[in-house]
């Protein structure tokens, strides 16, 4: 029996709505209330130069928001991302100090991402640690290394080449910041694998129930690591970013880091218990977060108060969940 042509046609407002839950449309009205509400407080807060600012910073958040979001979503957890963050730029800026080569240098951070995510994967899924305390360690010894290596002093980028400046600094046709395109590449990109290929069914799979996943013929420690391997490489996307806007490798950058992200994933909707959430919720939480962050500022309030306002959305975002989780 055929459908009728109404069935199979489905408009594009139902195609939004299939993307965008319940959750995420209320974050959507959050947001524009948000920016509704600063636009009126604030002369300087709707102009083409602070959006895109604002735009430009959030774009670290969010690549390596997606990457934990994939982590999460499987039923773990990475909080050595800040260190990370802070680690890859220093084999970046190093071998372009010696070689030249902005692209030896991008080589160099990927790889010590692949090491540092390996070592996470393959201790939380193949030997069945606790992701929590693997990575929590992981951020100890990575931040001491970096402490050791550096000395606590910045890395300066010696050869100043015009290609490493521009993918931090760079603005399409003089507006839109590189790492605000990146970012938005990378969030389409895993928007389309979670909801559209057959390793974004197994994330959610694997997170939801591991062991209902390994019955139905999952590769639950696979997708794990792989989940962990991804966290890692889009951090140190993140990280070869930020090293460009600041020119430097810096000892002490992304300090905290992993907290900013960990906040943004959750207001978004991501479950720490797994397998709930989508990278729309992502790229909302970032956008809240951080479009919050800069009104607040804008409105001269005390960066005590802001902090405090942000943490209480986040216990907020956190009960939510919960009640959500209890109620299915």
């Amino acid at each position: 029996m055929q459908r009728s042509s109404s069935a199979r046609k489905m408009p594009p407002g139902g195609r939004l709505s299939r993307l965008m839950r319940g959750n995420e449309a209320a974050l959507l009205l959050c947001f524009v209330a948000l920016i509704a509400f600063f636009g009126i407080a604030s002369d300087t807060f709707l102009t083409q130069r602070n959006l895109t600012n604002v735009l430009g910073q959030a774009s670290f958040q969010l690549i390596a928001g997606v990457g934990l979001a994939m982590v999460v979503l499987s039923g773990e957890i990475d909080i050595s991302i800040g260190s990370l963050l802070g680690a890859v730029a220093i084999p970046l800026v190093s071998v372009m100090n010696a070689t030249g080569s902005l692209e030896a240098g991008i080589v160099a951070a990927l790889a010590l991402a692949l090491v540092v995510g390996a070592i996470n994967g393959y201790l939380v899924a193949y030997v069945g640690l606790n992701s929590l305390i693997v990575t929590l360690g992981s951020l100890f010894v990575i931040r001491g290394l970096i402490y050791v290596y550096t000395g606590q002093r910045p890395i300066p980028d010696e050869r100043m080449l015009e290609s490493f400046y521009q993918i931090g600094n760079g603005r399409l046709w003089g507006v839109l910041p590189y790492p605000a395109i990146i970012g938005g590449i990378v969030a389409a990109l895993f928007l389309y694998i979670l909801r559209y290929r057959r390793f974004g069914r197994q994330v959610y799979a694997v997170g939801g129930n591991p062991e209902v996943a390994r019955l139905a013929g999952f590769d639950v420690r696979r997708v794990k690591f792989i989940a962990f391997l991804t966290c890692s490489l889009l951090t140190a996307v993140a990280g070869i970013l930020l090293a460009s806007r600041l020119g430097s490798a810096v000892h002490v950058t992304g300090l905290s880091f992993e907290f900013q992200v960990v906040a943004a994933i959750v207001l978004g909707g991501i479950s720490l218990a797994g397998g709930v959430g989508s990278i729309w919720g992502v790229l909302l939480g970032v956008f809240i977060l951080a479009f919050l962050s800069n009104g607040l500022g804008q409105l001269k309030l005390p960066t005590e108060w802001q902090l405090v306002i942000t943490g209480l959305i986040i216990i907020a975002a956190v009960a939510i969940d919960e009640a959500r989780r209890r109620r299915s």
